[in-house]
């Protein structure tokens, strides 16, 4: 299952500075790759720090961990919804993206120029929310009244997209992301993800501040977490430059001492990365033997035959039972046999459903 998140926003407000910043994430999660597919695409792990204990404990071959896809969207600008400044383009790069990071310039200095000559956050947001809904609004209108007219004539299917579109609409007439929308019946929700709207998109507000408000941010990056609530939206403070600085460092040990003299433990890009894995409620369990010790990812709820279907779907279709150990139980014990011993080895059915950093291992019969 793979994660791509868009970075968008306004020129001059950090993201290719935060998108740079992530291709030296591997020398803060044990020396994991990082590989850049075009010049604005890259591939990065997500830190996971129980990986690197189990491998110590297993001593594997290789370490596997998640990954996640970033796509640095160039600066939208207004009109972008109309195709000013390469906008259809871009807005296409975000339609393919599962989540969206949005940056908003949360610091002053006036060695950077602002597109829009100062610095207000909620503008700026404003700004890209405004193209995006727009963008939004297009897509419904294009299929509104023929799907009115169909429902009219009886089609029930009709009947629940133009229920769908009708809501959606007037959300984003009002000025309001499509994410503020909810629907009553699963038929409704299925409908709604297959338009694929861009304000409908799971968004995390990134606050790039300024390294004296690293920490506990700052007066612009408060405005942004009170606009974020009243959207169900989730918002990460970093501060970019700081983040590049921690990146020029050569080993691990001198990034984790700068971030210690700065009052945090762990670095903005891992807490970027971890929190774009978890906006769409995706979870790791693992599997550890001596080839390897590898993540793999699944949804938030699945069950058992579910997480075995990711590895192979032989394993899903002839599902006999998940051998379950649970990470706090082999770090205390050591070694499978130890757990095993101590009776902390769970054998479970079709119906357990996976919890986040289980250690699985599947039985099944093709």
């Amino acid at each position: 299952m793979s994660l791509k998140c868009g970075i968008v926003g306004l020129p001059n407000v950090g993201k290719s500075t935060l998108f740079n910043c992530l291709s030296s994430a591997k020398a803060q999660a044990a020396n994991f790759p990082f590989c850049t597919i075009e010049p604005n695409v890259g591939v990065i792990t997500v830190p996971d720090e129980r990986l690197t204990r189990l491998a110590e404990l297993v001593h594997p071959g290789r370490i596997v961990p998640a990954t996640c896809e970033i796509v640095d969207i160039a600066g939208l600008v207004k009109g972008a919804s109309k195709g000013e400044g390469l906008g259809n383009k871009f807005l296409g790069n975000i339609r393919e993206t599962d989540a969206i990071i949005h940056v908003l310039r949360c610091f002053d200095d006036e060695n950077i120029v602002h597109v829009d000559g100062s610095i207000d956050p909620i503008r700026d947001k404003e700004i890209i929310d405004t193209e995006l809904q727009l963008k939004d609004l297009e897509t419904i209108d294009s299929r509104l009244a023929k799907e009115q007219k169909a429902a009219a004539a009886g089609n029930k299917d009709a009947k629940v997209m133009a229920s769908v579109l009708t809501a959606y609409k007037e959300a984003l007439d009002k000025g309001q992301n499509a994410r503020t929308v909810n629907f009553d019946t699963p038929e409704e929700e299925k409908v709604a993800r297959e338009l694929f709207l861009l304000t409908a998109k799971p968004v995390l507000y990134v606050c790039n501040v300024d390294e004296a408000s690293a920490k506990t941010g700052n007066a612009y990056s408060q405005r942004v977490e009170e606009a974020a609530q009243t959207e169900g939206a989730e918002t990460l403070i970093i501060a970019g430059k700081t983040e590049e600085d921690i990146a020029g460092l050569d080993s691990y040990e001198d990034k984790q001492l700068f971030l210690e003299e700065l009052g945090l433990t762990e670095s903005g890009v891992n807490r970027l990365i971890k929190k774009a894995y978890s906006l769409l409620n995706l979870e790791t369990f693992i599997t550890a033997g001596e080839m390897e010790v590898k993540a793999w990812t699944y949804r938030k709820g699945w069950k058992a035959p579910q997480c075995a279907g990711v590895i192979h779907t032989d394993f899903e279709k002839g599902f006999i039972r998940a051998e379950v150990i649970k990470y706090e139980d082999y770090i205390k014990y050591g070694t499978e046999a130890a757990v095993r011993e101590a009776g902390r080895l769970g054998i479970e059915g079709k119906d357990y459903v996976v919890q986040d950093g289980d250690i699985m291992h599947f039985r099944f019969n093709v």
